[in-house]
C-alpha cells in the first residue's frame, strides 16, 4: 500500500512540474500567434500561424528589420505582427515618392515590395523617442502601422516579442527572417 501511494504522490509530483513548466513557458516564453490580413505578405500570409519569442528582448534590444508582435490598442487579445524600420533616436521620414528615410539617409532595404503610396504621418519628419519604434507591414500599401494613428510609433514596453517561427501552413514551417 506504501508503494502505490508513493507512486501516486511521485506522478502527482511530475505532473505539477509538467503543469508549471507549460504554464511558464505559454506566459514568459512563447506565444503562437494566427496572422490575420495580408500587411506581412510575401514574408507572411492570412493563416498563417507563428510563434513569438517572448524571452529574448528581456536580454537585448529589438533590431532594426526584426517581425515583432505588439498589442492592438483598441481591441483586447488582438496582436500587430509588423517588422522594425525605425529605432528609438532616429528620425523617421517617408517622402512623397515613398522613400524611407532614417537620419536623413534613404533606407535600403527589400522587404517592402512596392513604392509607398501613403506616407500618412509619416510625411513629416519624426524623431522616435528613447523607447519608441517605427513599425511597418511588408506589403506597404495594404498594411496598417506606424504611418497611422491607430497604430502610432510603438513604446518598447508594447514589444510582446519577436515572431521567429512559422508552425503553419506545414509545407511552409520554419524560421522566419
Amino acid at each position: 500500500m506504501k508503494e502505490i501511494f508513493r507512486e501516486v504522490v511521485s506522478l502527482c509530483f511530475y505532473l505539477l512540474i509538467i503543469l508549471g513548466c507549460t504554464y511558464l513557458c505559454v506566459n514568459y516564453v512563447l506565444q503562437r500567434t494566427q496572422i490575420e490580413g495580408s500587411s506581412m505578405q510575401t514574408t507572411l500570409s492570412d493563416g498563417d500561424q507563428v510563434l513569438v519569442d517572448k524571452l529574448t528582448y528581456r536580454f537585448q534590444q529589438p533590431k532594426r528589420y526584426d517581425v515583432i508582435a505588439f498589442p492592438y490598442r483598441y481591441e483586447q487579445d488582438t496582436f500587430y505582427v509588423k517588422r522594425i524600420i525605425g529605432l528609438p533616436g532616429e528620425k523617421i521620414r517617408i517622402d512623397a515618392q515613398g522613400t524611407i528615410f532614417i537620419n536623413e539617409e534613404a533606407l535600403e532595404e527589400d522587404y517592402g515590395t512596392e513604392t509607398i503610396t501613403q506616407p500618412g504621418y509619416a510625411f513629416t519628419p519624426k524623431i522616435l523617442d528613447e523607447d519608441e519604434y517605427f513599425v511597418l507591414g511588408d506589403n506597404r500599401n495594404d498594411s496598417v502601422d506606424s504611418r497611422y494613428a491607430s497604430v502610432g510609433y510603438v513604446r518598447r514596453e508594447e514589444i510582446i516579442g519577436k515572431v521567429f517561427f512559422r508552425i503553419y501552413p506545414f509545407a511552409s514551417i520554419g524560421r522566419i527572417h
